[in-house]
């Protein structure tokens, strides 16, 4: 048994070595140059150059810090690609800008990994709670008037807020997400609950602190009422991570796709069965792969079981991750992205 498992671990340590040894392949009709203009992301433009576009690190030869904080590319730069003595690609970006010093002026952000229009929501307004995320929030124990539920102007009375803090957001625990790793999922167990499913309720700002302190509902999308949580508003950034794959191995799940739909494609938003407590982060490019058992007759005439070998379905980027659970997005997808479907370095 012991001979096994080793070879099976020398098999794996073979596999991961030859996939980063393999050269880096440029995407058909890969162009001499960019010029980087606005609405381009980092993401984008590896795809043009790269038909691996996770691989971007490696062809601008970055370190693994110069991932985490790489040099900003903004609108109006050249990036240009070239070849090192060996004859490998390699991009730069040219000294020379080609966009005129009026125009220049103008350009302050940097361009982003992902679009940030599209996960900016996920940023502010989480679509996932993990476990005890909401136990020690503050709660709001009365309504005005006594009324059931509270809508956009009404006050509410709220125990446990901190006072520093004005603007807020309002929530609700959802259902359970259960861990798909786990074959024998049972609610009631702690052990196998990743999180809940966040309603976002609306949100309210703090008009008079206190114990307890008086809020006043801005919006609601929903009905609020007592028993609610509130939960100081921010908007955590999107750290400028290049995208990248692992260097370890990942073996996870989807565990729910925004919007209470079953199935996914480009562009959605989904959450993981793994986090931070796994390695995962920021800028971490994961491939989507579906396995597949289909039944069979044997020679006897009975049915059984065959694993067909996983398929590729698509690509995700993590944009943000809590201990146990990340969001992605959806940047490939060959087909539909299902609940339960893997998630695994490329």
């Amino acid at each position: 048994m012991i001979r096994i498992i080793s070879a099976l671990v020398l098999a794996m340590a073979v596999t991961l070595c030859s996939a980063v040894e393999q050269p880096l392949q440029l995407a058909d009709n890969a162009p001499d140059r960019h010029i980087v203009v606005p609405g381009d992301t980092l993401w984008g433009i590896s795809a043009q150059f790269l038909k691996e576009p996770w691989r971007w690190p490696e062809i601008w030869r970055m370190n693994r810090e110069q991932i985490k904080n790489p040099n900003r590319i903004y609108p109006g730069d050249v990036i240009v690609l070239d070849r090192d003595a060996s004859g490998n690609p390699l991009l730069r970006v040219q000294n020379a800008k080609l966009r005129p010093q009026i125009y220049s002026e103008q350009i302050s952000q940097a361009i982003p990994p992902i679009p940030p229009n599209v996960i900016e929501p996920f940023l502010s307004a989480p679509l996932v709670v993990e476990v005890n995320g909401l136990d020690n929030a503050a709660r709001i124990i009365a309504t005005q008037q006594d009324r059931v539920f509270l809508g956009n102007g009404d006050l509410a009375y709220v125990d446990n807020a901190d006072p520093a803090k004005q603007q807020w957001q309002v929530y609700r625990n959802g259902k359970p997400l259960l861990d798909p790793a786990y074959p024998d999922q049972n609610p009631s167990n702690p052990k196998y609950i990743l999180g809940y499913e966040a309603f976002y309720l609306g949100t309210a700002t703090q008009v008079k602190p206190g114990s307890p302190a008086t809020f006043e509902i801005l919006s609601a999308k929903q009905e609020i009422g007592r028993g609610d949580r509130l939960v100081p508003a921010v908007s955590p950034p999107l750290v400028a991570y290049i995208p990248h794959k692992p260097d370890f191995l990942i073996d996870g799940r989807i565990i729910s796709i925004y919007g209470g739909v079953g199935s996914a494609g480009r562009g959605s938003i989904v959450s993981l069965n793994r986090g931070g407590k796994d390695g995962l982060e920021i800028g971490h490019i994961l491939a989507l792969e579906r396995n597949r058992t289909v039944v069979e007759r044997n020679e006897e005439d009975h049915k059984v079981n065959v694993q067909i070998p996983s398929e590729r379905t698509g690509l995700l980027f993590v944009f943000r991750t809590f201990d146990r659970i990340s969001y992605a997005l959806v940047v490939q997808s060959e087909g539909t992205v299902d609940i339960n479907d893997f998630v695994r370095t490329p």
